[in-house]
């Protein structure tokens, strides 16, 4: 089975680094903002202060996805399509800002609806059956990282409706998870395709 290249871990362990790195930052630069309440697209919302902060991260972790999805070789095409999908969608957050204050911009809920969505179902279309297959993209893990993503996205989605006041810590919940999911698939692609240690011949 093929490995996954050096800069496919790189682009996987960058990716959470800098989306919780860059959430923090973009929060810290706001004079009023309850990461708890507050979303994250609205560090990157029409008004906010330093807004390209947040709309940097954007674009570099979905750049760092892209890159993770053809740097799994291991995994099926069609997971790595839709990885690359989700993120390219999570990219397209950063032309389509909400506006100060809640919702108001319909592309950018489109464009955040399918990226979150891409970025979740991903490890269900990139699991493959077999022995040498590594842990990450076997059905069993992938399908539990589905699960818990789905589960704090319903939280998430629960939280916008109902106006519970966590919409912000669910989100960022849903981010952390779904930042780190690729990063564990390609280390458990690297660990499994080491070079096994060379018999020792016995001497005649």
């Amino acid at each position: 089975m093929r490995g996954v290249p050096w800069w496919g871990v790189i682009s996987s362990a960058a990716a959470p680094v800098l989306l919780i790195g860059g959430w923090t930052v973009a929060a810290g630069l706001q004079p009023r903002f309850d990461p708890v309440a507050d979303t994250v697209s609205a560090l990157a919302a029409i008004g906010a202060t330093d807004r390209w902060v947040m709309n940097l991260v954007f674009l570099l972790v979905g750049a760092c996805y892209i890159l993770t999805a053809l740097a799994l070789r291991p995994a099926r095409t069609a997971g790595r399509l839709i990885l690359i999908a989700g993120a390219a969608a999570g990219m397209m957050v950063a032309a389509n800002p909400e506006h100060t204050g809640g919702f108001g911009s319909v592309p950018h809920f489109v464009w955040a609806s399918i990226g979150l969505a891409g970025v979740t179902l991903w490890p269900a279309w990139a699991c493959r059956r077999g022995p040498d297959v590594p842990w990450g993209l076997r059905p069993g893990p992938a399908a539990a990282a589905v699960a818990v993503q789905f589960a704090l996205l319903v939280w998430f989605g629960a939280e916008l409706i109902l106006a519970a006041g966590q919409a912000g810590l669910a989100e960022r919940a849903v981010g952390a998870v779904q930042a780190t999911w690729p990063l564990a698939v390609v280390l458990s692609c690297r660990l499994s395709t080491r070079p096994a240690q060379e018999p020792v011949t016995a001497l005649r």
